[in-house]
């Protein structure tokens, strides 16, 4: 039971590749769309609610006035580029910011104005921009041109103290001269909604993506056959899609109640799907082909009574003798489901009350079926089943057929563990979407404590739509003139006709008269 790939101790196959990834995407596109635009549609509400900021940017460029020599010219611009730097620290001082706060007529302190202005001198420049930020951009263009204003003023009155104190005026005389005025804003810089927008929507799906993730991690629920190939090195034999007709409600194509070409169209992929699960079986051991299958599932509502009686119509189909066992003494369903005497079978022939012969019974769609009911239910059905009563029964049934027993599910009971024995080999049906990973493996673990031979898996209600579906590539039907040369009908029914015609010596392994309840 161990995969061929590393498994956590949570059952979880260790390390995701890119086709892993991309099938979280795809199993959980519907919710990870959902996050994402909820998402996005709250960021972007919250960024439109948030109030509007507008900006305004006003400048000053530091001059020096002499020759015109290149001398004089170099001299003055790296004298203007170092005193910039000096301006630079006096433009956020809060002398500058209580002078606007009087020119502008602003009732604010320096402290609370001076965050809302920034100093910005760009790179080997002498010039100084002013950029201020109110709800107002009317405010705001007044502070940043009165700014750039006050901030010359006091430059001015710097460089004249400075020049007053030195015995000889400088060469170059400097001075901050203001430029344009700053523009009125008409749009905010603040809230940005296409920015939160593209915000809004990138952390959406990263989020819903890895709520995806965080999810896949935690469904332990079986969703592909190759997951359960790769999990617990079991072959998965068969695939048999959702049919609604079917999986509902315990019922049998082939049978006069439920018609293949009554139900016409709706039922042919899952019919091919048995074909396929019938050539599978013949082919598991050539030399050593199993006669007694037992087929049982983790819990209840997984659809082993389904999946075997109707193996056993499509095995018969082809004229080969078939007997289906109830082995569910707790919750008998075949007799029922093959619309058959109930309250009659292997309780019976197991207790002395009845012989074989006298509680075999046949549908009337194909002679070469047989069906044994599971009798009146025993108070003790495991101990009954372990008997070798029980074992030589199915003995004597696999003379002259090929035995399917519908057996109790593994987990809630030991029956089909104890069953087993008697068996030649198990197979173990698991629902898609409803199966987990600990049951099935909590199942096959039952099976190897008594050594039961496993032949292999079916994954059983498979979607026919979305991730992990069902692949039906329709019908490959006979040509116009096969059609009409008298073929045998489609599905079960024209199975049954071929049977007649090619397969009628292997009908008489159990006369007609043994198979009827007495």
């Amino acid at each position: 039971m161990t995969g061929k790939h590393e498994i956590n101790s949570d059952g979880s196959i260790a390390g995701m590749g890119v086709r892993d990834y991309v099938r979280v995407a795809r199993l959980y596109w519907r919710s990870i769309a959902v996050v994402t635009v909820l998402v996005t549609a709250l960021v972007t509400l919250w960024a439109a609610l948030q109030p509007r900021t507008y900006a305004a940017e006003s400048s000053a460029l530091v001059l020096t006035v002499g020759s015109d020599s290149v001398n004089t010219l170099l001299t003055g611009d790296a004298l203007a580029k170092s005193k910039i730097k000096n301006y630079e620290s006096i433009a956020e001082s809060r002398l500058i910011a209580d002078q606007v706060i009087a020119a502008v007529g602003l009732n604010t302190t320096a402290d609370a104005l001076l965050p809302s202005v920034s100093v910005n001198v760009p790179v080997d420049t002498a010039e100084i921009r002013i950029t201020a930020t109110s709800p107002d951009p009317l405010m705001a263009q007044r502070v940043a041109d009165a700014w750039v204003t006050e901030l010359a003023k006091r430059v001015q009155l710097l460089e004249s103290s400075v020049t007053a104190g030195q015995p000889t005026p400088p060469a170059l005389p400097v001075g901050l001269v203001p430029l344009d005025k700053a523009a009125l804003p008409t749009a905010p810089i603040s809230p940005n909604i296409r920015l939160a927008l593209l915000f809004g929507a990138v952390g959406g799906l990263l989020l819903a993506y890895a709520a995806a993730l965080l999810r896949h991690h935690l469904d332990r629920r079986l969703r592909s056959s190759t997951e359960i190939e790769r999990l617990f090195d079991v072959p998965v034999i068969g695939t048999l899609p959702y049919d609604p007709d079917i999986s509902g409600v315990l019922k049998v194509l082939g049978t006069e109640r439920h018609k293949l070409t009554q139900a016409g169209e709706r039922n042919r992929a899952f019919v091919e799907a048995l074909r396929a699960l019938r050539t599978n079986l013949k082919f598991l051991d050539v030399d050593h082909r199993p006669r007694i299958i037992l087929v049982t599932s983790p819990m209840t509502s997984d659809g082993k009574s389904t999946v075997a009686s109707n193996l056993a119509v499509t095995m018969a189909a082809t004229g080969e003798p078939v007997v289906v066992v109830d082995g569910d003494l707790r919750r008998p369903r075949i007799a029922g489901a093959f619309n058959l005497v109930p309250g009659v079978g292997v309780t019976n022939v197991l207790s002395g009350q009845a012989q074989l012969v006298d509680v075999i019974q046949a549908p009337t769609v194909l002679s070469n079926l047989s069906i044994v009911g599971s009798g009146p239910t025993p108070p003790n059905p495991s101990e009954l089943l372990g008997t070798n009563a029980m074992k030589q029964l199915l003995s004597t049934l696999a003379a002259g057929a090929t035995v399917l027993i519908d057996a109790p599910p593994l987990l809630p009971v030991t029956d089909a563990a104890v069953l087993s024995s008697a068996a030649d080999g198990v197979i173990v049906v698991a629902r898609a979407g409803q199966t987990t990973r600990d049951e099935f493996e909590r199942s096959l673990r039952a099976l190897q404590k008594v050594q039961a031979p496993v032949l292999g898996a079916i994954f059983n209600c498979v979607p026919t739509k979305g991730v992990d579906s069902y692949a039906y590539y329709g019908a490959y039907t006979a040509s116009p003139e096969a059609a009409t040369s008298g073929s045998a009908g489609r599905g079960v029914e024209g199975d049954r006709r071929r049977t007649e015609e090619d397969g009628a010596e292997t009908r008489d392994r159990f006369p007609k008269e043994s198979r009827k309840a007495s």
